[in-house]
């Protein structure tokens, strides 16, 4: 008895060896995924067409601080460089985390945070402004773009959330849905760009593809207030989204109520996105292919990949946005950028998570 109690005190102590050492894993992913954030959004404010190097950068934002010189390199590093590595930080946190919990709380690893229309819906409202000059609500230039796609946005997240109160529908239906409502809505934005003009339809083309040169220092404060409440809301289910992920009548079991919290997290991701995506367009795979990463090195506890997402997705859009500063003559949409890294990385993925399945 005494030899077989040693024994079995022996394989416990390994087991949670290890399971403390994965923990201490998840957390060093975190930590080291969270300081690559900060250096890269530091480091971009010195990356672009204009001859403004970082120490350069630096040395105008702290002038500025204290003196408030105002010159064109000033305007270059306040106006360009600083308001789009803050964005790029905020924007790819929230991409992320909710395509990270619409995969665990629909169980389905294709699921992004456009997958309830919220794109096609932004991009149907910014076509209305550009192509029409119609605001939905009175204002003008920029603003109108920025208003009408966030109130549109929203549309497709509401029917889809009405829906799903009335019937309690399954989450396969939820993501019927959404992409039912998004070729609707990508049918009326087609339409009206049969109308437009050569510079209306640059416009368009650019904001679909997403890009973060759109922004000024102005719109960070609303980006950050939306990140931190919708991030934190998020978070609180983390518990409720380990549970979903063994499937519905299990998570009842354990005292979630699955439907119950795919609704609340659906209206919260949406008014995230919705956000996000009136500010910087569409910018695609950030949602998608960040959670999938992130699951290859700390697994699927929702207590640590929430915000592993949320780094890994920072720092993925502030790199792509370095990059598309310096592409080409002028630069290209931060939009390209993530699709033609992301659509591989994705490929990878799915490839070798075929391999395992089969093995």
């Amino acid at each position: 008895m005494s030899f077989l109690s040693k024994s079995n005190d022996g394989v416990m102590g390994e087991d949670c060896g290890d399971y403390f050492r994965f923990i201490r894993m998840k957390k060093a992913f975190i930590a080291v995924m969270s300081v690559a954030t900060v250096l890269l959004v530091l480091l971009s404010f010195g990356v672009g067409k204009y001859d403004v190097g970082l120490i350069e950068a630096w040395k105008i934002i702290f002038n500025d601080i204290y003196e408030g010189v105002n010159t064109i390199k000033d305007d270059v590093v306040w106006e360009l460089r600083v308001p789009r590595g803050l964005a790029g930080a905020i924007a790819g946190a929230c991409l992320a985390v909710s395509g990270c919990v619409m995969q665990s709380m629909l169980r389905n690893p294709l699921a992004d945070p456009y997958t309830t229309g919220v794109s096609s819906g932004a991009s149907l409202g910014a076509s209305i402004a550009i192509i029409m000059g119609i605001s939905i609500i009175p204002v003008g230039g920029q603003v109108s773009i920025i208003a009408n796609a966030f109130i549109m946005s929203l549309i497709p997240a509401a029917i889809i959330t009405f829906v799903s109160v009335v019937k309690k529908v399954s989450p396969t239906t939820m993501i019927l849905i959404g992409i039912g409502i998004m070729y609707m809505f990508s049918a009326f934005t087609q339409l009206l760009k049969l109308n437009a003009t050569p510079d209306q339809m640059e416009e368009i083309y650019m904001w679909q593809l997403g890009s973060l040169s759109m922004l000024d220092i102005s719109a960070i404060p609303i980006l950050l207030v939306t990140a931190i409440v919708g991030i934190v809301a998020l978070y609180s289910f983390k518990g409720h989204l380990n549970m979903m992920s063994l499937g519905d009548n299990p998570a009842m079991t354990l005292g979630t109520n699955p439907w119950r919290t795919r609704v609340i997290c659906l209206v919260i991701i949406s008014f995230m996105t919705a956000v996000i995506v009136s500010f910087t367009g569409t910018i695609g795979f950030v949602g998608l292919v960040a959670p999938q990463m992130v699951r290859v090195f700390i697994g699927s506890d929702n207590r640590y990949l929430l915000p592993a997402s949320a780094c890994f997705g920072a720092a993925f859009l502030v790199a792509a946005d370095m990059i598309a500063r310096v592409v080409g003559t002028t630069g290209v949409p931060v939009g390209v950028i993530t699709a033609i890294v992301g659509s591989p990385l994705f490929l990878y993925l799915l490839i070798k998570k075929s391999k395992k399945q089969t093995v």
